[in-house]
């Protein structure tokens, strides 16, 4: 493999939470030259992943300076008729370039009364695309799915590729009606779906192989890369990470655990992991365990950055290195972009939720010295990207 470095730049982009609320999910798209936007959406400190209506703040000179979070109208909940309400959460927005739009895509939690529905019931990945002059997200819309294969699916924290006539590549999770009946936790698996998208409308065209695992609640939050002619998807378990490879993208082999070159399993679980590419190297950024981290929940920070062997489909332990650290709060969710031949960002903020008997209790977070703070981790690489947007 070539040999490729790069500089690292961390810069903060907003700090300070009300200790009722934090800031999560949050991500950034790039449209060319240097206009870029972050989606994030608050979360409730009590409960499990309540979310609420996704915010989204813009800049106009490469993330230097950033606009107010405002509210996104387009996110609002959205009722039933039994009272229950749809969010849009997970969300993740990417340039696509064919049709020069910026499309995000998610999932849809359902609630009830303040409070996540944990029965089943049928859903879809959820997408809007974003109106460069108002800055403002349109309506989000569902992804139309067989039913019978889709019942309960979603896009959330997926990474995905578009490929060079259009076409989008989406990898998404999802539960059978067959599978939904063993209950809620019932393991779900994951699939890249093809789809058609002509910058209003995103059209289900064809899937490929269906993985899954036996260990609990299976494969989700898969996320989809391309690189050197070859398709690489990762994926989350709740025991390992694991990764698989395709040359066409849609029918991949059944994965196999994330290893370092000596075939010790990286440490990462029950949490995402995402790429980073450069046309000269392929570059998984993912959390584990063994960092001296035991006080954070599920070893979610710091975010650890290394090169991929794509051949024998494991990390080279000595490329590793921390990309955003740890102050004590988890950073499991985040996001990547390419946004220029010289620079790559990884994008998260500090989720402040602690596994204290008081759910408004901060304390091990802010000990470390957290303050939901949203991190730009800015990579410049030494050679240029030949795989990224135009420099502006």
């Amino acid at each position: 493999m070539p040999s490729l470095d790069y500089n690292l730049e961390l810069q903060t982009v907003f700090s300070g939470y009300d200790r009722q609320t934090c800031w999560v999910q949050t991500r950034a798209g790039i449209m060319p030259p240097n206009h870029a936007v972050i989606t994030t959406q608050k979360l409730r400190l009590s409960g499990s992943d309540i979310f609420y209506a996704i915010h989204s703040a813009h800049s106009e000179d490469n993330g230097r300076s950033w606009s107010a979070f405002t509210e996104q109208p387009a996110f609002a909940p959205r009722p039933r008729e039994d009272g229950s309400y749809f969010y849009v959460s997970d969300f993740w927005p990417k340039w696509h370039a064919v049709t020069e739009t910026l499309l995000g895509t998610g999932h849809t939690p359902l609630y009830r009364d303040d409070a996540l529905v944990r029965t089943p019931y049928p859903r879809a990945p959820a997408y809007s695309v974003y109106n460069e002059q108002t800055r403002q997200w349109r309506n989000w819309r569902s992804l139309e799915l067989p039913e019978d294969l889709f019942f309960n699916s979603g896009a959330g924290c997926a990474q995905r590729v578009d490929l060079p006539n259009g076409d989008v590549l989406l990898p998404i999770y999802f539960r059978s009606p067959e599978s939904m009946k063993s209950g809620w936790k019932a393991g779900s698996s994951s699939v890249v779906l093809r789809c058609a998208f002509n910058g209003e409308t995103l059209a289900y065209l064809e899937h490929g192989s269906v993985l899954t695992v036996p260990e609990p609640r299976g494969l989700g939050e898969p996320s989809l890369a391309y690189f050197a002619g070859r398709f690489f998807l990762t994926l989350r378990n709740d025991v390992r990470a694991y990764v698989t490879s395709s040359y066409d993208g849609l029918d991949f082999p059944l994965p196999q655990p994330w290893t370092f070159e000596d075939g010790e399993e990286i440490g990462n679980y029950n949490t995402q992991q995402h790429w980073i590419v450069h046309s000269d190297g392929l570059f998984l950024v993912y959390t584990r365990r063994g960092a001296n981290n035991d006080h954070v929940f599920r070893h979610r920070a710091p975010l650890f950055m290394a090169r991929v062997d794509p051949d024998r489909l494991c990390l080279i332990r000595s490329s590793e290195r921390i990309v955003v650290p740890e102050h004590g709060a988890r950073l499991g969710n985040f996001g990547t972009t390419p946004v220029s031949p010289g620079e790559s960002w990884v994008v998260v903020s500090e989720w402040m939720q602690t596994t204290s008997p008081d759910p408004f209790d901060c304390a091990v977070c802010e000990k470390y010295g957290s303050d939901n703070r949203i991190f730009i981790a800015r990579i410049h690489w030494d050679r240029p990207n030949r795989s990224a947007p135009p420099a502006p």
